[in-house]
This record gives C-alpha cells, sequence and structure tokens, in this order.
C-alpha cells in the first residue's frame, strides 16, 4: 500500500513538473510582452496543475477554429471595402496638421481604414441627451437600424428603446441588435429580447460563452464596440453602453456613469456601417461578399468639414495596433496631453511614453473615477501612481460619478474618442473601436469636457499618497502583478 502511494506521489509529481515545463515553454514561445509573458509564468508555476488551466482558458486569443478561419478570410475583405467604397480626395496634410499624417499612415497600414473628410461631428455628453437624439433617428428611421453594444440593460429609458425598434420593424425597418454574450447576458434571457424577436427585431449574441465552449474558445475575448447605424446615414459611437445610468449598477454605490458619445454624418459612416455588417456576418458564419447591394451600406455625401479615420481594433486586427495607435499619440503631444479612462492599467510602454512625455516639458493629466467598480483595477492603478508624479503626471480623480469616458486630446489639435479603456484588456484581448478625429473645432470641444470633469476631480495627493499604510501597497503591488492579465 506505502509503495503505491509513493507511486501515485511520484506520478502526480512528475505530471505536474511535465504540465509546468511544457506550458512555461508554451508561454516563453509566443513572443508576447514581457510583462504578460512574466505574469502568465507566475500563475503556472506557483499553482500546481490550476495555474495550466487558468492558461488554457484564458492565455491565448482561441476564437475557436471555424471563427478564426473565418475571420483570417474575411479580414482583407474588409481591408479591400475601406479603400475602395469610394474614391477619396487626398488629404493636404501640410496644411491640416503635419503632425497627424504619420497616425493616418499607420492606422491606414495596419487597419485599412482611409482618413474621410467631410463629416459632421456632435459630441454628447449626457446620456440623456444621447438617448433622445437615438430615439429621434430611430424613429424617422426609413430603411435600417443597426445596433452593436457590449451591454443592454432594460431599465429607465431602455423601454423606450425597445418600443422604438419595434414600431420601426412594424414599418418595415430592417431592425439588427448584436450584444455581447457575457456583457448583455441578462437582457438576451430576458422577456424584453423575446418581445423585440417576436416583433420581427433580429437580437444576436456576440462571441457565444458557456462551460462547454470554454474548452475550445477563450470566453473572456469580448465585443466591447458601441455602434448605432440608422439608414445608413447616420452613426453613433463613444463609450455609452445601452443602459439608464440613474438605474444601471446604482446598487454598487458608485453613483451614476459618466460616459461621452458622438452623432456622425457624412463619409465615414459609411465604413461604421460595414464594421458593423463584419462584426454581424462573424456571428452568422457568412462572408461579407454575398452581402454586397443589399445591406443598406452605401457612400454617404459630406455633411461637414471634419477629417475623421476609424480604428477598430481586437484579435485578427493586429496583435497590437491600438496599443501602438496610443503610444504614437502620446509621443506626438509637445505642448498639452489629456487622458480620461475609468480603468487605468498601463503596460511598461505606455507608462514610459506619459512619464517620457511629461518630462520633454508636456503638460499631462490623467482623469480617472475616485471609486472604481473593479477593486483590482483600482490597486493595479494606485501601483503606478508614484512613477507617474514623479515625473510631472498630474493624476485627478473624478468624483461626480463613475467616469467610464474614453477621451485623449493631443495639444488641442486632434483627439481620440471611443471604446478603448487604458488597460490590457482593450489593448489585446476586447474588440475596440476608436475615432481619432483630426479637427481642432471639435477636439477643442472633447478639451471641454474634459475640463469640466476636472472640475469636479480631486488632485491626487503624491506627499500624503507616500505615507499610506505597507498593507495598502502590498496590495497594490499584488495587483500589479496581476495587471497584465486584467
Amino acid at each position: 500500500m506505502e509503495s503505491l502511494t509513493w507511486g501515485l506521489t511520484s506520478v502526480l509529481l512528475h505530471a505536474d513538473l511535465a504540465i509546468r515545463i511544457g506550458f512555461s515553454l508554451r508561454v516563453i514561445m509566443r513572443k508576447r510582452a514581457p510583462s504578460v509573458s512574466f505574469a502568465w509564468l507566475a500563475v503556472i508555476l506557483m499553482i500546481p496543475f490550476g495555474g495550466a488551466l487558468i492558461y488554457l482558458l484564458l492565455g491565448e486569443y482561441r476564437l475557436g477554429e471555424r471563427r478564426a478561419g473565418r475571420l483570417a478570410k474575411d479580414r482583407p475583405v474588409l481591408r479591400e471595402w475601406s479603400g475602395a467604397l469610394r474614391d477619396i480626395p487626398a488629404i493636404d496634410w501640410q496644411g491640416i496638421n503635419p503632425a497627424c499624417q504619420p497616425l493616418d499612415l499607420q492606422i491606414l497600414t495596419t487597419t485599412g481604414m482611409p482618413t474621410m473628410p467631410g463629416n459632421r461631428l456632435e459630441l454628447i455628453d449626457t446620456a440623456d441627451r444621447f438617448f433622445s437624439l437615438l430615439l429621434d433617428d430611430i424613429h424617422r428611421a426609413r430603411s435600417s437600424c443597426f445596433l452593436e453594444f457590449y451591454i443592454l440593460d432594460e431599465d429607465g429609458r431602455m423601454d423606450e428603446l425597445i418600443k422604438a425598434l419595434l414600431a420601426a420593424r412594424q414599418r418595415g425597418v430592417a431592425c439588427r441588435v448584436l450584444l455581447d454574450a457575457i456583457g448583455a447576458k441578462r437582457f438576451l434571457r430576458s422577456h424584453a429580447a423575446k418581445r423585440l424577436r417576436k416583433g420581427g427585431v433580429e437580437v444576436v449574441a456576440a462571441l457565444p460563452a458557456g462551460l462547454i465552449r470554454a474548452l475550445f474558445v477563450r470566453i473572456d475575448l469580448r465585443n466591447h464596440r458601441k455602434i448605432a447605424v440608422i439608414d445608413g446615414e447616420i452613426a453613433y459611437t463613444g463609450s455609452q453602453n445601452l443602459v439608464d445610468p440613474r438605474f444601471f449598477k446604482q446598487e454598487d454605490g458608485l453613483g451614476e456613469w459618466v460616459d461621452a458619445m458622438v452623432r456622425i454624418t457624412g463619409p465615414v459612416v459609411e465604413l461604421l456601417a460595414a464594421t458593423f455588417l463584419f462584426d454581424w456576418l462573424l456571428e452568422h458564419g457568412q462572408s461579407p461578399t454575398k452581402y454586397r447591394g443589399i445591406t443598406g451600406i452605401r457612400p454617404v455625401a459630406p455633411a461637414g468639414e471634419a477629417l475623421v479615420q476609424l480604428a477598430p481594433s481586437g484579435p485578427g486586427y493586429g496583435e497590437d495596433t491600438i496599443h501602438n495607435l496610443l503610444l504614437t499619440a502620446i509621443y506626438a503631444a509637445r505642448l498639452e496631453l489629456i487622458l480620461t479612462t475609468p480603468y487605468f492599467v498601463p503596460d511598461n510602454a505606455i507608462l514610459a511614453a506619459l512619464r517620457s512625455a511629461a518630462q520633454r516639458g508636456v503638460a499631462v493629466t490623467i482623469i480617472i473615477p475616485e471609486k472604481n467598480d473593479s477593486r483590482l483595477v483600482h490597486y493595479a492603478s494606485r501601483a503606478r501612481f508614484d512613477a507617474l508624479s514623479q515625473a510631472g503626471v498630474r493624476i485627478m480623480a473624478f468624483h461626480g460619478g463613475l467616469l467610464h469616458t474614453k477621451s485623449i486630446t493631443v495639444d488641442n489639435n486632434f483627439c481620440l474618442l471611443g471604446s478603448v479603456n487604458l488597460d490590457m484588456r482593450s489593448f489585446w484581448l476586447n474588440f475596440e473601436m476608436t475615432l481619432v478625429i483630426y479637427d481642432h473645432d471639435f477636439t477643442d470641444r472633447v478639451r471641454g469636457l474634459q475640463h469640466r470633469y476636472l472640475a469636479q476631480a480631486r488632485e491626487h495627493d503624491a506627499a500624503a499618497f507616500a505615507a499610506r499604510p505597507y498593507r495598502q501597497r502590498f496590495l497594490e503591488n499584488v495587483a500589479l502583478l496581476l495587471g497584465p492579465l486584467l
């Protein structure tokens, strides 16, 4: 009996050793960012058997073989579309802002999305204003209403949205709603979702998740985009989910979520519609080439003067697309850089870029919520405060609710607005959408919104922070170790 026990123990020890070595080699050969690789090595080596299982479930970009195959096949189609949707006039960057041309070229090279001139942009700084405009546009819709969001929660004004979609469908308008399977899990199983489907509105879950699927697909790869396209002529994007902030997560005691959206008319709407269609067809296992001419995607006449470029990102769009784009934007700053984000867990490259900007005389301000709905993110963020403060970065804690707006203004010349957080999940895991806007007037409006946030924020006290208890420092450093996995 004793020999059997020793034999079994020996087998388990050797199996555990083989698993740890095998998965460690796998992590090393993936050639990911060093911080990400070291974090996964720590998980694998410190947790017997379980570390390898966690890595298997969450450590790689597994979209499923069929989905990954479709994505690889159809991505060139979207790139071809974006370049051939219409003849785009050459842009005189020297007459606009030469500093923007490298950013334009980088996005064009990595995503195939060109800068589109002739757009009109309306900055929407409250959820109530956003829903009022969106509902009006749905009520006037003639042919199509496409909605793609991470969350839809049926409380508050969302009942109006559901009724508007049902009324539009009764008028013969094609209504499609694409919601993330985890973000909108409760709604997708609700009576309201059944009402929509029964009324002819197509409601589809993006990136379905489940216990069986987790064995083959990484379930925390999520569709985090926020896109609405009406009649192929009007579009919205930004950070707002389809939730009424007066009701959404109020039990957490963090106040109302604060977001910003953009209402767009003009040629770039065509690319947003194409992006929605690509995501929609990906969930149906169909190719975009089959739907040319019958999808409602059409050239849109110029409606303003703004230059706008889309930067979609996520697995299959180039592993470092949005991360490298953010680095380029930060290094382009010469005078002022203001960033707002609810989740601030930068990797070493973003951290170095922010410190470098402050050290060369750029006025760098980061605005984050004073309270966060993720304790782990809260502690991981604070672990970076000392290094940033010492470099001269101003850190501001917003106390007017949970600041959820994701925005960057650079020298009051151009800005980025969309769904991307400054954390590893947005950089490498989620499907995101960012607008890069090369327009001084609109950037000035975004900067004005950022300053209104600053009026409701407290400046980080570096001296008081330095005197915090050892326990707090320990929790921050532990959270920081897990930062690449957040």
